[in-house]
């Protein structure tokens, strides 16, 4: 493949919305939790589903299979809870000083819940195969 191949295949694809969608989906979520008087809560909250969103988005490929919103809602089912019984800090560090850590761990347990039910559902199939 030559130069001309590679960048016209690059035009044609066209932006990647994923952060604005990640923020449109985020921003109502914050936005309830601060009407509830909750806003440090609600902002764990919008870091945590876009850091689920992410780990979607890099497992894409595996979104025509049932098992996979499957662990996703069993995943986000689990969150529940926490969100609610954790007693959060009343200090004056800024929220984002705890709440990064908690959105970076979630990011790795969801990806490796999605993993670990790839190898324990999937017939056959490779994350790294290419859609069709």
């Amino acid at each position: 493949m030559g130069y001309d191949e590679n960048s016209s295949r690059e035009q044609k694809a066209g932006a990647d919305w994923t952060g604005l969608l990640m923020a449109a989906l985020a921003a109502p979520v914050f936005f309830v939790f601060v009407y509830l008087g909750k806003a440090e809560i609600g902002f764990t909250v919008s870091i945590v589903l876009c850091m689920t969103m992410i780990a979607v988005k890099l497992r894409w490929q595996l979104r025509r299979h049932t098992w996979f919103w499957m662990a996703i809602a069993f995943i986000l089912s689990l969150h529940i809870p926490f969100f609610y019984f954790v007693r959060w800090p009343q200090t004056n560090i800024p929220t984002i000083a705890f709440s990064m850590p908690i959105g970076i761990a979630d990011f790795l347990l969801i990806s490796g819940a999605i993993s670990l039910a790839e190898k324990l559902f999937s017939k056959g199939y490779s994350a790294n195969e290419k859609d069709g």
